[in-house]
């Protein structure tokens, strides 16, 4: 099918509810009030942070997307097999849909895809690409942010269940009480015969983690400083974006990644009426990334009503794929 009218359809179906400046400011003013100093890292992914992260999927170094990637294709028989047929697929940040392709096309007769993805661009070039190549599965794009409720468009024709996707290890961007609820939200999404199909970064040697959020080229360091570039476009603050660098250490007893802004010098910051003031070297967190093991995520889960029925890992158990179903 022709591009621009797989594009077409698209827009035509897509349900817009992204985040106005208002709800970015005031998100970014409830972060910079709090000690220590966030910022919410769903703000990431614009047109630029967007292509920035797909350019981190392919540093030597991040091995996330790259063993992810090899596993679904790998496991896809079993997976499949696992889900079942006739499923309005449900993807919460769906970015740039690589291994969404692989689902699509490994599962029987999905009947439709409904991506759930914060930024407008990465959406419709995803949606345009995989209608091109799955022209028998209606695509139901829906720009929005997924940690809040979304009503989800309806599929034209009935789907067996609903199955809920969420790879690349991104439920390890929350913390637990976070996390907690947004799987409670994916179970509220699939209802009662429904799945969810989750991919987890296993916790492994600190200095294989460390290294994924360190590339030696610097990209992973210019999409977290991009953060303040578009913070500074939409809601008009001044962020001095050379005034701040880019630091990701490993909380071994956390087992998480902890990603900061660090400010290179005493300095101020402000956001319409309010201002925020920097000591040099203070540190402004902006992201997790939680590992797990099969324990804590299971105990995860249990949490929000949900249990594990299958489990696939890598090779070196690196990574991780899971599938919930309402316990």
């Amino acid at each position: 099918m022709n591009a621009a009218i797989v594009r077409a359809r698209a827009q035509a179906a897509l349900t817009d509810l992204r985040p106005q400046p208002d709800d970015i400011a005031s998100d970014a003013i409830a972060g910079l009030s709090r000690t220590p100093k966030t910022l919410p890292s769903k703000y990431f992914y614009d047109a630029e942070g967007s292509r920035l992260f797909e350019a981190i999927t392919r540093q030597p170094e991040y091995y996330l997307t790259r063993v992810e990637l090899a596993l679904m294709e790998a496991q896809m028989p079993s997976i499949a097999q696992a889900i079942g047929d006739g499923v309005h697929v449900v993807e919460f940040g769906s970015g740039s849909g690589r291994k969404t392709e692989l689902l699509l096309e490994g599962l029987a007769a999905p009947v439709a895809y409904t991506p759930i993805e914060i930024s407008r661009t990465a959406l419709m070039d995803s949606v345009t690409r995989l209608g091109q190549n799955f022209p028998d599965v209606q695509m139901l794009p829906v720009c929005a942010d997924f940690t809040r409720p979304v009503p989800l468009p309806r599929a034209e024709r009935r789907a067996h269940r609903t199955l809920v996707f969420f790879p690349g290890s991104t439920l390890g961007n929350f913390s637990d009480e976070e996390a907690v609820r947004l799987l409670r939200s994916m179970r509220g999404t699939m209802g009662d015969a429904g799945c969810a199909l989750i991919g987890i970064d296993l916790d492994k040697d600190p200095a294989i983690i460390e290294a994924a959020y360190n590339d030696a080229a610097g990209v992973t360091a210019a999409f977290t400083v991009n953060l303040l570039t578009r913070l500074n476009r939409e809601i008009d603050s001044d962020f001095d974006t050379d005034g701040f660098r880019h630091r990701a250490l490993y909380a071994r007893d956390r087992m998480r990644i902890e990603t900061s802004l660090v400010s290179e010098q005493a300095q101020s910051v402000r956001i319409g009426d309010h201002a925020f003031d920097f000591a040099a070297g203070e540190a402004m967190h902006v992201e997790i990334s939680q590992k797990y093991t099969d324990a804590s995520f299971s105990a995860l889960a249990a949490k929000a009503g949900l249990r594990v029925t299958h489990g696939w890992n890598d090779d070196g158990d690196s990574f991780g794929v899971r599938l919930l179903q309402p316990a």
